[in-house]
């Protein structure tokens, strides 16, 4: 055994579990037993978080890589209601090209058997069933993979390490002509554009909205540009018409903004790298040279393309006259938070519409509608915060929304909201506060636009577009409210040590050429349960000190952390930047903990799991 194997801690995996039970294994219950032999990573995701579906890329090419020896498991682990239904599951499988066996975890019992705290965990059991590693966010599948070749070599060795093929089941593909259309556009002819997500394609639509046209893009995963049939997209989403009589299109996975020639059908590049934008990196520049992060929607505002950049929880905007890119709003934090744009955040913003002096933007996390003024000063029209959400009708200051993914400005002056998880069409009237119903039963709709007096809906899981009158009168629906269903941590009043468990993955180290190589956010909600500790410092520990008189809330931590090869000889080293936001809630209790660990890589020594 070599010496990291031999230092490895290991805990016995606790048992898969979900009442929803496990797809895309042909209908077999999945055990751990099962997966004996092979190196299992378990991702612990949820269809509406960013960071989830970056997860989703990066896992792809390990699963190719170590196809023989790598089962990556699935568990879904819902923050919404709507992510608790099991035919919600099964479309989001489908929709994100999910090519491994997925358990629907709708009570979060699993979530709870591993102590997980944030969406996504990864977590890798060796091929003998023990816990080896626990990874929370994105950007961990390269330190994955160093452990994976190590435990591959390890239990090789021992014959414990059993080849072949894994337990995934393809699906019967079905034969639709959309199939989870994202965002839709009406063009000067009269025709609509859709983006096929699931397809990767553009499709024009005719007037009737389901007579196919044409197709722009293979169908297949890729970055190419070229003609109709040459080019090629990755989960496109948003659609905006350019000055010139072009289309900008936000290429979501492949962290891209594309040009569309309608006229005849060529697709080029106008931003992005084709890499994802991580901490550090440039937020400015010319727009081919500068990464972005999932651009989830576009709209022409003010003379520039306002970029909905959902992968990092900002809005950015793209020059079309200087062919350059940069932030306008947005600090990189997730949350709600109001005011000039370099101090507002947001969470996942996901839909954008511009109306006048005013740009509308969909914040589908924290379940809000919020605007931006020409000043670029961000306010907020509906919504509180990450962890309210439900169905409520009336006075925009007590009105709840689900996840919404679309806005649309109607001629009154009000907006229409595709309020996406509680598959309706909502209404809110800046002239009188108030937000209302328009319709009810579209599954996930993500997007509308208006065609004379009537609105088209991009009803995503019905794999079609809607067409209806715009309602004189609103529905009248029964108001719920919900918040995210996580059981609150119990912790001490006064003192509480807050540790964030940060292990360089092997052969690499914290990278310090440019001063410190780590950083530690945090805040609370209401910030009144924070009396010491709150924001910004390069340490990874702290002391925090809670009010016994606020017996619950929530602690935002937003963590980072950054290594590097540790290999003297290499000039150029690889280095690679984890991080991770948690919203953890929280319930001051007497006697309760008084040490709060969170897992950015590694294990917690005083783990008791």
């Amino acid at each position: 055994m070599n010496d990291s194997a031999s230092r490895r801690v290991r805990v016995r995996a606790p048992e898969l579990i979900g009442k929803g039970g496990w797809l895309n294994t042909g209908g077999k219950n999945l055990t751990l037993a099962d997966l004996r032999g092979k190196c299992v990573v378990v991702d612990f995701w949820t269809f509406c978080c960013i960071n989830c579906l970056h997860v989703l890329d990066e896992l792809r090419e390990l699963e190719e890589r170590h196809r023989d020896t790598v089962v990556v498991v699935g568990v879904h682990s819902p923050k919404f209601v709507h992510e608790a239904e099991h035919q919600a599951v099964v479309d989001a499988v489908e929709r994100y090209g999910v090519e491994h066996p997925v358990l629907d975890d709708p009570e979060l019992a699993t979530w709870k058997q591993y102590a997980v705290r944030a969406w996504p965990t990864l977590v890798v059991i060796d091929p003998e069933g023990y816990v080896v590693a626990q990874h929370a966010g994105e950007g961990h599948v390269h330190a994955i993979e160093r452990l994976v070749a190590e435990l591959e070599a390890e239990h090789e060795a021992k014959g414990t390490l059993r080849r072949g093929d894994g337990p995934y089941v393809a699906p019967e593909p079905e034969p639709t002509v959309l199939r989870f259309p994202g965002k839709a556009l009406l063009l000067p002819s009269g025709n609509f554009l859709v983006s096929d997500t699931t397809r990767h394609q553009l499709v024009e639509l005719a007037e009737d909205g389901e007579s196919v046209v044409r197709r722009i893009g293979t169908g297949a995963r890729g970055f190419t540009d070229g003609s109709a049939g040459q080019a090629s997209f990755n989960e496109p989403q948003g659609l905006a018409l350019l000055d010139d009589g072009s289309v900008v299109v936000a290429d979501t996975v492949n962290h891209a903004l594309r040009r569309l020639d309608l006229a005849s059908g060529a697709v080029t590049t106008l931003a992005g790298t084709g890499g994802q934008w991580m901490q550090g990196a440039p937020t400015s520049g010319p727009a081919r040279e500068v990464a972005l992060s999932s651009p989830w929607d576009v709209a022409l505002f003010g003379g520039r393309v306002w970029i909905a950049m959902a992968g990092v929880h900002q809005l950015w905007t793209y020059d079309p006259a200087a062919e350059t890119v940069q932030v306008a709003a947005g600090t990189t934090n997730e949350g709600l938070v109001d005011g000039p744009g370099a101090e507002a955040w947001f969470a996942q913003p996901s839909g954008l519409a511009a109306a006048g002096d005013r740009l509308w933007l969909a914040d589908s996390e924290t379940s809000a509608l919020r605007w931006v003024d020409l000043d670029g000063a961000v306010h907020t029209a509906v919504g509180t915060g990450l962890f309210d959400f439900g169905h409520r009708d009336g006075e925009a200051g007590q009105a709840l929304l689900q996840h919404p993914l679309g806005v649309t400005a109607l001629p009154d002056g009000s907006v229409a909201v595709a309020d996406t998880y509680n598959h309706a069409l909502r209404r809110f009237d800046p002239a009188t506060g108030e937000v209302t119903t328009l319709a009810t039963d579209l599954r996930e709709p993500s997007d509308a636009v208006l065609v004379g007096d009537d609105i088209v809906v991009v009803e995503s899981a019905r794999h079609r577009l809607t067409r209806l009158r715009l309602p004189e009168e609103a529905v009248r629906v029964e108001a719920v409210a919900h918040r995210t269903q996580r059981a609150a941590t119990e912790v001490a009043p006064g003192r509480l040590r807050l540790d964030v468990i940060f292990q360089a993955p092997a052969g690499q180290k914290l990278d310090t050429r440019y001063g410190p190589s780590t950083r530690l956010l945090v805040s609370a909600t209401p910030p009144e349960l924070l009396l010491k500790g709150e924001g910004a410092d390069s340490d990874l520990s702290r002391e925090l000190e809670l009010d016994p008189a606020v017996t619950e809330g929530v602690l935002h931590v937003s963590a980072m952390a950054a290594s590097c090869d540790d290999d003297p000889a290499n000039e150029y080293p690889a280095c690679h930047v984890h991080q991770q936001d948690w919203g953890v809630p929280v319930r001051l209790v007497a006697g309760a903990a008084d040490r709060l660990p969170l897992v950015l890589a590694g294990l917690d020594a005083g783990d008791g799991r």
